[in-house]
């Protein structure tokens, strides 16, 4: 899952893969703003069937937290 966030990121916000980890801060460390982020999780609610709770989004910093989320989203 880390590998399928890493990559929209990337994509997303036009940043080089390999400066992406779990400790990266999606809006500070990669300047992304919200309706960047906002877009991505549709796309991925959409892809694995899950919905966000806009609750969620401001809490879901991290790409680690991130991944965790969907992770667990995914296997209930």
């Amino acid at each position: 899952m880390f590998e399928k966030v890493a990559n929209l990121l990337s994509e997303y916000l036009n940043v080089d893969k390999a400066k992406i980890t779990p400790e990266t801060d999606i809006r500070k460390d990669l300047n992304a703003d919200s309706l960047v982020v906002v877009e991505m999780l549709f796309n991925l609610e959409d892809e694995y069937h899950i919905t966000i709770p806009d609750d969620m989004v401001d809490k879901l910093t991290k790409v680690g937290d991130l991944v965790k989320y969907l992770e667990n989203e995914i296997n209930k």
